[in-house]
């Protein structure tokens, strides 16, 4: 058939199965390439590559998330029994919202993001996206695509919302590492940190939405493999939230045109890096399309011209075509798909990954409309083919038939797969230092490492104030160059109701124990949104797990014993999860063949809602003579504290969370800053008191007089 081929795979060994996925970068390993094998031998003819590359791209680690869904044997050392987790996912994260219900969640885990009650009239929509290889290869293009990649993901939430703001949370290798120390292959750390802040600089200030929450994170574990977590929330009206699709509706594709960029992305992502990796998986982006494409998308969607909609993300027209459909059929016609250039093959075609596009359900009554609303503003429409009822996913190309494919094999015919995982407490050396002679000097050190010391440099490279609505910036204090625990903005502007956006990440912890991990990032989220002016009562996270080789029973382990802990900790504290992700295979095989996974890594974010915005407070000391207080107990935890990392020591004593201690708190500062009674405040984090104390001074222009013998203490004497 012209420019299709058929894989020969009915009479294939295991061997040869194994060999067309790895020769077509597949990512898919013998079980599943079986469960290929045994379809088509059902159906009596051998698949085409583009029925091939379809269910690769459906069935990758990145769309589907093969190890949070698989059958886990999980047992810790010191436990004897082994307990059996059929779906990681839905008995920790999706079970601790379940068990809340929380009856303000509107939408979670089904949809392009969670979306949760804002007011009578409007909702809250936000997600968190990772595009960490990308960003590796090709910093700029990367992480530029990373961000305008979560900017479609909420408009594709429901009938799709209004990107109102931005996150950005970045982890580097160390920026003065030698070149002697970096692996073959990989790019120096200080080429991926200004590439990645200029990239999703330029696409977020070009789009004219404020970037208003982040972090930056430098380690020697992130050197191979950066994280690029970027998130989005939008505002989308309360009767826009569902969506639906029916036999006859168009499919029509909006935006930019269609290219060899970003092919094999979504299998890509689920492979390791080598020095050998090419560069081929990174998109282009074109920011001043996509905000062509947000205006007029918002108009037709005010005007109910299109029942539902999603973004062309990972695996292209394949994914958003092959979900809008899943439980209905479709017919596509891959020649009237708009191409940037000629010569691309069908299979190209389906699975690239080029940016800005977005795919509609449209009633044919409504595309004369439609289509003359993208024309006023220059965006291309095209109808690529239609729904139908036969379950089926029927693609043409030239009226050749090239791929006829069950949508119940296709999203349900995944082999489940197996994975051990086992969690053995770590040791590590535990440092002992005399008491410190010099505090100053120690102070200084902290505060001038990279972690600790200002990202102004970053963040004003950032529009935080581009629609007006931003109401506690990512700057506070007198010369605006303190950070901020949290931002909030006020997305209804004849509405004092404010949305407040904290995250709380600290990998540093994970060296010791990722179940204290993942649960001292929940607090830090919480701490961060509670010390402006938040609270518990409508407050929602979101999940980005980030990890290693989970391949090895160990690294799986950390993950399940993370998992765990958000489990616990949220419902402990009464916060449901809405929406999350997760980026597995961080690791780097350099050419003697060793791997080298990046440092276990869960960030946390939070997203709250604050009734009135007048009543919000920062970080900064406001007067001379006002009384400091310090809330909880300071305990013998120093491991994987920055003061241990001056000495190059991690310790064992990781901070170890009350929740129900921790809950108390919250809850007394929330109603002391409601009744106006709290001028300032700060979180103790990274650093501890004594970095928290210095911020507040600095952006006070103030100083302070604490006597430490008055701090709650817990096993804990002053020379600790």
């Amino acid at each position: 058939m012209h420019n299709v081929r058929y894989i020969k795979i009915l009479g294939a060994t295991d061997k040869k199965l194994e060999k067309i996925s790895e020769d077509y970068l597949l990512s898919l390993n013998l079980a599943e390439m079986r469960a290929i094998q045994r379809y088509f031998q059902k159906e009596g003819r051998n698949p085409t590559d583009v029925e091939l590359e379809t269910i690769a791209q459906t069935w990758s680690e990145h769309c589907c998330h093969k190890t949070f869904r698989s059958k886990i044997s999980y047992k810790e050392s010191k436990v004897k029994k082994e307990e059996t987790i059929n779906n990681l996912l839905k008995e920790t994260i999706v079970k601790a919202t379940e068990k809340l219900n929380k009856p303000w969640c509107v939408s979670v885990f089904k949809d392009n993001a969670g979306i949760i009650k804002f007011t009578s009239n409007y909702n809250l929509a936000f997600k968190v996206e990772t595009h960490n290889h990308p960003s590796a290869l090709e910093p700029y293009g990367g992480a530029e695509t990373g961000i305008g990649g979560v900017i479609r993901d909420i408009l594709g939430v429901g009938r799709g919302a209004k990107p109102i703001f931005n996150t950005d949370i970045f982890c580097f290798g160390p920026l003065d590492l030698s070149f002697e120390k970096l692996p073959a292959g990989t790019l120096h750390p200080r080429r991926i940190f200004k590439g990645v802040v200029s990239g999703v600089r330029d696409y977020g200030n070009r789009m004219g939405i404020p970037t208003i929450n982040g972090a930056i994170l430098f380690d020697r574990g992130y050197t191979c493999n950066p994280l690029v977590f970027c998130g989005t929330g939008g505002l989308i009206p309360a009767d826009k939230c569902k969506k639906t699709v029916l036999p006859g509706d168009l499919i029509v594709v909006i935006g930019g045109r269609t290219g060899r960029d970003g092919i094999h992305g979504a299998t890509f992502s689920s492979l390791s890096l080598d020095k050998d990796t090419g560069t081929s998986p990174v998109q282009i982006g074109h920011p001043i399309t996509e905000k062509k494409l947000t205006d007029t998308l918002l108009e037709a969607r005010d005007k109910n011209l299109y029942r539902s909609l999603t973004d062309c993300g990972a695996g292209g027209f394949s994914s958003a075509v092959g979900e809008l459909g899943k439980e209905t059929g479709v017919t596509v016609y891959l020649e009237k798909a708009p191409l940037k250039y000629k010569g691309l093959l069908p299979w190209e075609i389906w699975v690239s990954e080029a940016q800005e596009r977005m795919v509609l359900v449209v009633q044919p009554k409504n595309l004369k409309k439609l289509l003359k609303i993208f024309s006023c503003e220059d965006v291309e429409a095209t109808v690529i083919g239609k729904f139908t009822n036969n379950k089926r996913l029927k693609l043409f190309y030239k009226k050749k038939q090239i791929c006829n494919l069950k949508m119940d094999f296709l999203h349900n015919g995944l082999p489940k797969a197996k994975r051990n995982a086992i969690w053995k407490p770590k040791k590590n050396k535990e440092p002992v230092f005399a008491q410190p002679k010099n505090l100053i000097a120690i102070l200084k050190k902290i505060l001038s490492s990279p972690n600790i010391a200002s990202k102004e440099t970053v963040i004003r490279q950032y529009d935080h104030e581009v629609q007006g609505n931003t109401i506690l910036k990512p700057l506070t204090g007198i010369k605006n160059d303190a950070p901020s625990d949290a931002s909030i903005i006020k997305p209804v502007l004849d509405s004092e109701k404010g949305v407040i956006i904290a995250n709380g990440i600290n990998p540093l912890y994970g060296a010791i124990d990722t179940y204290w991990m993942a649960a001292s990032a929940i607090d830090e989220a919480l701490r961060n949104l509670i010390a402006v002016g938040g609270n518990l009562n409508l407050t929602a996270f979101l999940d980005n797990f980030c990890w290693g080789d989970t391949n090895n029973p160990e690294e799986l382990g950390t993950l399940v014993r993370a998992a765990k802990a958000c489990h616990n900790f949220a419902t402990d504290y009464g916060i449901p999860f809405i929406s999350g992700k997760d980026s597995l295979n961080n690791f780097f095989k350099d050419e003697n063949g060793n791997s080298i996974s990046i440092p276990p890594t869960l960030l946390i974010s939070a997203m709250g809602i604050m009734e009135n915005v007048k009543k919000s407070i920062s970080m900064d000391l406001k007067s001379d003579g006002n009384l400091i207080y310090i809330l909880g107990e300071t305990k013998k935890e120093l491991g994987g504290s920055h003061y241990y990392r001056l000495f190059d020591a991690v310790g064992n004593t990781v901070p170890k969370l009350n929740a129900k201690k921790g809950k108390k708190i919250m809850i007394a500062l929330s109603n002391a800053i409601e009744k106006k009674l709290v001028s300032s405040c700060h979180d103790c984090s990274e650093g501890g008191l004594a970095v928290t104390a210095a911020e507040m001074s600095f952006a006070g222009d103030l100083g302070m007089e604490l006597n430490l013998r008055k701090v709650p203490t817990s096993n804990l004497n002053r020379n600790d």
